[in-house]
């Protein structure tokens, strides 16, 4: 269980913009769903392997508090990480997670949030689909150049994406400001007719994390852009809107 615990608050609270998660967990499948606090950003993941351990519909608040208790040199060996289960309506459910270190001397207690609350708490936009008109599989020098990029172009907050031939260029800034412009990708067979932005920060710390091998961004020109990362543990798709 440490080793799915860990790799979700890899790919949300590590993030900076994902603190809370719902997990919806069945004999078939376990869901993994996040929206960020300003509704930039909405996640759905699904784990490789269903988790039995998370049967049942809940959420992890404050996952700041749960990395801490992952972290914990109490717990990197031999510890019980156990879930912890009450009566609801009659029915088992999920309520918590239970560390104690292999001595048995170092206890904590990781409580969830029951399903009326997490449902309340974090509403996910309903993704209606689009058509992805352009999907690459970015490279690691593609990801240091942007990161380049954005430190040299730190004052502008969103990066409009475009083509020009059979490239993918990023763009800080206009001809008012200081400005920069780099190629992300080539060899593209599809264009952007559109005028489509997003957030620097969100979109890089996601590729920042991303085992490059693994990972596809795809843009449709309805005004959407998707990052699919794949874990080995899970598969973590986030939506990014396109902002004004």
């Amino acid at each position: 269980m440490k080793d799915i615990l860990q790799d979700i608050v890899s790919h949300t609270h590590n993030l900076g913009f994902l603190e809370v998660v719902k997990i919806t967990g069945t004999e078939e499948k376990t869901q993994i769903d996040s929206v960020a606090g300003d509704r930039s950003i909405i996640l759905s993941a699904e784990t490789t392997s269903v988790q039995p351990d998370m049967i049942g519909i809940f959420g992890m608040p404050q996952l700041n508090k749960l990395k801490i208790h992952l972290d914990c040199p109490e717990y990197k060996e031999g510890a019980k990480i156990s879930l912890v289960k009450g009566q609801r309506n009659g029915e088992d459910i999920p309520v918590g997670l239970h560390f104690e270190n292999k001595g048995g001397d170092f206890k904590n207690d990781y409580r969830f949030m029951n399903q009326a609350v997490i449902e309340e708490k974090l509403k996910v936009p309903k993704f209606k689909g689009v058509s992805w008109d352009i999907t690459i599989v970015p490279t690691v020098a593609s990801v240091q150049r942007f990161n380049f990029q954005a430190s040299a172009n730190s004052e502008h907050a969103i990066f409009v994406a475009k083509t020009d031939g059979d490239k993918l260029k990023f763009t800080f800034g206009d001809v008012n400001t200081h400005a920069g412009e780099f190629v992300f990708a080539d060899g593209l067979t599809s264009k952007i007719t559109a005028n489509l932005s997003w957030p620097v920060a969100q979109v890089l710390s996601i590729l920042k994390i991303a085992d490059v091998n693994n990972t596809k961004m795809s843009i449709s020109n309805q005004g959407a852009l998707k990052i699919t990362l794949d874990s080995g543990l899970a598969t973590y798709e986030y939506i990014l809107p396109a902002q004004a």
